[in-house]
């Protein structure tokens, strides 16, 4: 009886390892199954003028408003009507305490430039979805300015460097469909890879949100490429899944007999 009870709790254990996330750059297995999309997203080995973020894996995260969904916006910025389609992806929940300091690597995409620039921005959410804090805008000036972007809200991350232009010319970049290598108004281009940090300012659970619109029309597409997200240089630790609290309850449970089990043997002794 002893035997089968520790083959079980070796079961239980082993189960708990597993369902444990990994140390891992997030995207070298592709979009984790956690995180939600809305739109069009994806992962990519070094593709056209994106390189490999710094400090990142072998491939990153990216989104991009070609093949984009009606709706996705950001709150605040033009009008409804204004932002013709777009996509977005959001973390899943994470757990961070006060002082943390949460940091990723960004590459904004654009073809267009000029009078309709679209735009991107990087968000911190709660568990339920509602903004914590602006972290990171993009969007064309005529300029050539991008990073933080042109008539957008303040970004609250630390930005190095802590402005940035696009880069032209066309940008080459598959995610951004047939309008790769094109560019309607300049500027057009990439920003190439921009550090931004944010502490965390109260302990909670919270999601980071990625997203890019297109503006007035859906031609002209644009993107953003981002990797090495990371928490104290850790990669986000996921709030535990039902899973494993289930596989640890039945953990407990198997204790729970093993003393019932053991009562009841020592009864008949006497």
């Amino acid at each position: 009886m002893q035997s089968s009870i520790y083959r079980l709790l070796a079961t239980v254990a082993t189960g708990m390892a597993l369902a444990s996330p990994a140390a891992a750059q997030v995207f070298d297995a592709g979009l984790p199954p956690s995180w939600e999309c809305q739109g069009n997203c994806g992962t990519a080995e070094t593709d056209g003028d994106v390189w490999l973020a710094p400090g990142g894996g072998e491939r990153y995260g990216w989104i991009s408003n070609h093949n984009g969904v009606a709706g996705v916006r950001l709150p605040g910025v033009g009008v409804p009507r204004d932002s013709f389609n777009g996509s977005l992806l959001r973390s899943h929940a994470f757990s961070a305490g006060a002082g943390q300091v949460l940091s990723f690597q960004i590459n904004y995409v654009t073809t267009d430039g000029g009078d309709f620039s679209d735009y991107g921005w990087v968000r911190l959410l709660d568990a339920a979805g509602n903004q914590v804090a602006m972290l990171v805008t993009a969007r064309t000036s005529p300029g050539g300015g991008a990073v933080p972007g042109f008539g957008m809200p303040a970004g609250a991350a630390t930005l190095d460097p802590p402005y940035s232009n696009v880069l032209g010319p066309a940008p080459v970049w598959s995610p951004l469909g047939p309008d790769s290598g094109t560019c309607y108004v300049e500027p057009c281009g990439v920003t190439d890879w921009i550090g931004a940090r944010y502490t965390i300012a109260a302990s909670g659970q919270y999601r980071l949100e990625f997203g890019v619109v297109n503006w007035v029309d859906a031609s002209s597409d644009t993107g953003m490429a981002f990797d090495a997200i990371e928490l104290d240089g850790r990669t986000l630790p996921a709030v535990p899944e039902p899973a494993g609290a289930t596989l640890l309850a039945a953990g407990v449970a198997v204790l729970a007999l093993r003393q019932r089990l053991r009562g009841r043997f020592a009864a008949r002794q006497l």
